[in-house]
């Protein structure tokens, strides 16, 4: 195993606080996570790089990703998902660890790259699909595969927020087709089709067939400084129906505009034999109904026995958003240290990405799209 492991990050805002504050954390609660050095910052602002290097920790900086990439172990794509790809190919074909931000890239072409360089690569790549690694969902999972809710028949992953639902509020690179691709549907979609996926996959398949529908309800915004106003090029909700191998449908629908919904992924299974539903507002329960309970019991998932839980507080002691970002740094920086494939990789990140275009030329075509 790999002694100490050098990072390069690229990104200091948003994701790289999450990010340097999981690796700021990780030696005290997770001992045997390999050791990690916060080598190089990267950015394109001097000024801003210098203040975020010593508030993240951070060695040193640069403002060219190209000149660092074959000089750290692991590198972190924390970027606007239109620079997921070329950052990414270049180190892995250097043999440099990548693990990137979701969704994988802005267009499935990027995407396609990204997953080949993956491939042919000695470097191990991973998609930050945190909400995998939250204990109340790997308890969900493991209920799902021991087939306590029998035969999977429908599933419900909703995503909702409200920063959008006020028209004045500014403009931002995620409302950008060029930078983001899409809009709700990669930066939401992602996840919940992410988490369907890994839920469900091994007892009801893939999806095989999808709808969409996406809806821009603002068509413009103005500029931060209040300067200007610019185009809205992406979507601001959309709703697709799927249906998994198994013939099982799933709902699947997100927005920007669910006034009263902060940051609110709920996921909802039903089987032949019983039923589970998740929020992430309420990230420490699950509820359940086995095949003999009358309804939904509220299962509070923080006892020491749950997956993580052990390595922080005593039993009853929630856990919050910002542990998922711990879970899976942890277990990305295991598998690179042990020279080992992370789950989710890019394949599964390309996967979703499939997925994701799918539901985009259902809505262009207003019909539905085999997805196998």
């Amino acid at each position: 195993m790999t002694e100490e492991l050098s990072i390069g990050m690229l990104g200091y805002r948003f994701m790289g606080k999450a990010h340097s504050n999981a690796l700021e954390r990780l030696p005290m609660f997770f001992p045997d996570a390999p050791a990690v050095e916060r080598d190089v910052l990267i950015g394109r602002d001097q000024e801003a790089l210098d203040d975020a290097a010593d508030q993240l920790g951070f060695a040193r900086t640069s403002t060219d990703w190209r000149a660092v990439i074959d000089e750290v172990d692991v590198f972190y794509n924390l970027g606007p998902n239109h620079v997921h790809a070329d950052p990414s190919v270049e180190a892995l074909e250097a043999g440099t660890s990548v693990f990137c931000e979701k969704p994988l890239a802005h267009t499935l072409e990027d995407a396609t790259r990204m997953r080949d360089a993956a491939r042919q690569s000695s470097g191990t790549s991973g998609v930050t699909f945190n909400y995998r690694f939250i204990p109340a969902i790997q308890y969900a999972k493991e209920l799902i595969e021991s087939g306590e809710l029998g035969d999977i028949r429908h599933i419900r992953g909703v995503y909702l927020q409200d920063w959008l639902a006020d028209p004045s509020a500014p403009w931002s690179w995620r409302l950008d087709e060029e930078m983001a691709g899409s809009g709700v549907l990669g930066d939401l979609g992602s996840h919940t089709i992410d988490l369907i996926r890994f839920l469900v996959g091994q007892q009801a398949g893939d999806i095989e067939r999808i709808s969409g529908n996406l809806q821009t309800f603002v068509p413009e915004r103005p500029t931060p400084d209040g300067s200007e106003v610019r185009d809205v090029t992406v979507d601001d909700a959309f709703t697709a129906q799927a249906e998994l191998e198994n013939g099982a449908t799933a709902n699947i629908e997100a927005s920007r505009y669910a006034t009263g919904h902060k940051n609110d992924l709920s996921i909802e299974v039903n089987g032949s034999n019983g039923s589970l539903r998740f929020s992430l507002e309420n990230l420490n329960e699950l509820e359940y109904k086995g095949a003999n309970d009358r309804g939904f019991q509220s299962i509070l998932v923080t006892d020491e026995s749950d997956p993580y839980v052990d390595h922080w507080w005593p039993a009853g002691h929630i856990l919050g958003w910002e542990h998922t970002f711990v879970h899976t740094n942890y277990e990305f920086l295991s598998a690179v240290a042990q020279g080992s494939d992370h789950t989710p990789s890019f394949e599964e990140g390309y996967r979703v990405q499939e997925l994701l275009d799918a539901i985009e030329r259902a809505d262009e075509r207003n019909e539905w799209v085999n997805t196998s």
